[in-house]
């Protein structure tokens, strides 16, 4: 009763994955144990954060709770836990640039926007400096897709849906995740960056040599195969049936059991043609690329088909100073939430929370498609 979050001083919707702990016993009343994590400040402080027990309770009562936990009898409090409220500026009212339509020239980013902090308020700095800089020097915008980034995913939920909540970005929000894996990151946005004067020109020829060695080791994979004595017997140690019969080592490594690095290991042949790339600084990357890329390979080909095929949606463009009110055959409830977010494009018109595939048909009617 003494937390503003349960006296009604406190209006807003929190995080929903980090809430305090004493939401967290109202929530969860359930439960009868509750995991914390002692963080130390730093390497010469005596401070420790007590991750897992954020609280706005008085002082008294959380020094009283704290000093009931096993161990911290003794503890004391330097920086007492409290209650803080954000607002946010509802981002359905920024352009994909984060230029807010209201007033031009106004770039906005970070929690502002109704992000959770850290990785989704940074990244939308990125965003918006780029824009600016580029508005500024009377340059093309630069925004990414959603098949291209996460931060693309995340800016294009924030301007098409909005939130009510502080959004967190979680890899289940993309319908792209074979394609913006963590491996393949430099190869998506790196010459991007590039092209910005934000990645230097060794970024670039790391890259190259990384690329040229994965496009190497494919073409070995794809051209050499083993005989059954050669492999049969790290086959059947790994649990996976034997070959009878010459065998390419690209039809080998398809099978989950078999890893590149141990074949790179128990095979002298296969090992000979690693041993001359042993001096490529990104050998060890390139080889964990090639192997995905292998693995995976049948699943990247329907991905990007389902790009390509959406991709038809996200270049017809919409102007932006079109009126919707002008399209009867649209409910008024939807002309009203299309001229309140003004899509770029049809494919993020699609993606408008409550736009039905009948609003798209009369769209792409209405522009001759």
């Amino acid at each position: 009763s003494k937390s503003p979050l349960f006296q009604g001083r406190i209006k807003g919707r929190g995080p929903r994955y980090c809430p305090s702990i004493e939401d967290k016993i109202e929530r969860f009343s359930d439960k009868d144990r509750h995991q914390l994590f002692i963080e130390p400040e730093g390497w010469n402080s005596n401070e420790f954060y007590v991750n897992g027990f954020s609280s706005s309770l008085p002082e008294d009562i959380q020094y009283k709770a704290l000093k009931r936990i096993s161990g911290f009898e003794n503890a004391r409090i330097i920086k007492p836990g409290y209650a803080i409220e954000y607002d946010y500026f509802p981002p359905v009212q920024l352009d994909f640039t984060l230029e807010s339509r209201i007033i031009r020239n106004l770039f906005f980013a970070g929690q502002v926007n109704g992000t959770t902090g850290y990785e989704e308020a940074a990244c939308q700095g990125l965003m918006a400096g780029i824009n600016a800089h580029l508005k500024i020097n009377e340059q093309p915008p630069f925004i990414l897709k959603r098949s291209e980034a996460y931060i693309g995913v995340l800016i294009d939920d924030l301007i098409t849906k909005g939130t009510n909540e502080p959004y967190r970005m979680f890899t289940s929000r993309a319908e792209y995740r074979l394609l913006l894996r963590q491996d393949n990151a430099d190869s998506r946005l790196t010459r991007k960056g590039f092209e910005l004067g934000l990645a230097s020109k060794e970024r670039i020829e790391a890259l190259d040599e990384k690329e040229k060695l994965i496009r190497d080791i494919r073409s070995f994979i794809n051209s050499f195969s083993l005989q059954a004595d050669e492999i049969n017997s790290y086959l059947i140690e790994k649990g996976t049936s034997a070959i009878n019969k010459k065998t390419c080592l690209y039809q080998l490594l398809l099978r989950p059991q078999v890893s590149l690095v141990e074949l790179i290991g128990c095979n002298s042949k296969v090992s000979g043609f690693f041993d001359e790339l042993k001096q490529k600084d990104n050998l060890k990357d390139a080889i964990e690329s090639a192997e995905i890329l292998i693995k995976y390979d049948g699943y990247f080909e329907k991905e990007q088909e389902m790009v390509d095929k959406i991709q038809r949606f996200e270049d017809i463009e919409l102007k932006e100073d079109f009126d919707y009110s002008s399209l009867l055959a649209i409910s008024f409830e939807w002309r009203e939430k299309l001229n309140r977010v003004k899509p770029r494009t049809i494919g993020q018109a699609s993606r408008i929370s409550g736009i039905s595939p009948a609003d798209i048909s009369v769209l792409l009617v209405f522009l001759g498609r």
